[in-house]
């Protein structure tokens, strides 16, 4: 399927079912889709991400990953409170992001138009860039600093994992590139490859802790990741802000997705999403079937053992290295925002 069969579709499903929601007010396209011409095929084992804009005051929940006429979609609800101040979507580096360039699928009162021109207008300016990457460099900051170690093991998995990873986002945001998720090490090494700094790649990549890891040695992580995807994809009941990525829709961009990158020779930047999904998969067995989350708990430890960690002490001093290598980030992003200017 080409792009443009995919957004044929996604209008067709706005028209069907997003015209009758109470509150409608029109809908854009986000995430990494963006820069792909109608022409241009859709990615194998990727979503195509939607953001539809109420005008209520209270946030909504996310639809989540489903699929419609075969297309796979990710729908996110968002309030036109979250959007009615342009400068807090201009710091916003996820928001900016998405309305840097006209992505509007359906906009019948004009107001989505008219931020979106706003936005675009004053999204490459360098104050905004850097006020961007401060955003960043606070999420950061917050995310290294808070561990709970109360929480099972896995969960301080997840709190450690998401802030290294948004490093990445530092890199992307500074460079007015879309701050992707399952591929963002893959994305800021081309990034910083543009730039000549691809020396600095693998500092980036060392709080992983996977540089020493081959490619058959995470294939076969991904091979048990596929029964625990499963399992906790039919044992999911309780919500989770993630479980709509822990479906058997999502399957395919979790476990295919994972080998394609593997076998294109980005296996270390397969890991994330590996890791993460693993985490996602025991958080909801943990819950939902205690009883198999204990049996396929031990290959999620042979993995992290394998990543140089095994509690939540090593997780806290792998966070404290982040920190300290947060400020050489930083002067890359510096740097690359410098080139621009």
């Amino acid at each position: 399927m080409n792009t443009g069969e995919a957004r044929r579709i996604v209008k067709e499903w706005i028209h069907a079912y997003a015209h009758h929601c109470e509150y409608y007010l029109g809908a854009y396209y986000s995430g990494s889709t963006l820069a792909l011409s109608d022409e241009d095929p859709l990615p194998p084992h990727s979503d195509i991400d939607i953001m539809l804009v109420m005008d209520a005051s209270e946030p909504r929940e996310k639809l989540g990953k489903f699929r419609y006429q075969g297309l796979l979609m990710e729908v996110t609800i968002l309030t036109w409170t979250e959007l009615e101040s342009v400068d807090d979507v201009l710091v916003s580096y996820h928001l900016a992001s998405s309305l840097r360039v006209n992505t509007i699928i359906d906009d019948p009162t004009g107001k989505i138009g008219r931020l979106q021109i706003e936005v675009a207008n004053r999204f490459p300016r360098r104050e905004w860039v850097e006020l961007r990457c401060q955003r960043v460099r606070a999420r950061i900051e917050a995310g290294l600093q808070h561990f709970d170690p109360v929480r099972p093991f896995h969960e301080q998995v997840t709190a450690w994992l998401f802030p290294t990873g948004i490093m990445c986002h530092l890199i992307l945001v500074a460079d007015k590139q879309n701050p992707t998720v399952r591929k963002r090490y893959l994305a800021a090494r081309e990034v910083l490859q543009a730039y000549r700094l691809q020396d600095f790649y693998p500092k980036l990549l060392a709080p992983l802790g996977c540089a020493h890891m081959s490619p058959s040695q995470i294939k076969r992580y991904v091979d048990r990741l596929e029964p625990l995807f499963d399992a906790a994809a039919e044992a999911s009941d309780t919500p989770f802000m993630f479980s709509s990525d822990i479906t058997p829709e999502a399957r395919t961009i979790a476990i295919e997705g994972s080998r394609l990158l593997i076998d294109q020779g980005n296996h270390h930047e397969a890991i994330f999403w590996i890791v993460a999904t693993y985490a996602r998969c025991h958080t909801i067995l943990a819950v939902d079937e205690p009883a198999i989350h204990q049996r396929l708990l031990p290959d999620f430890e042979e993995m992290m053992r394998d990543l140089g960690i095994t509690s939540y002490e090593d997780l806290t001093e792998r966070a404290k290295k982040g920190l300290q290598m947060l400020p050489e980030v930083w002067g890359i992003a510096e740097q690359i925002i410098e080139a621009n200017y």
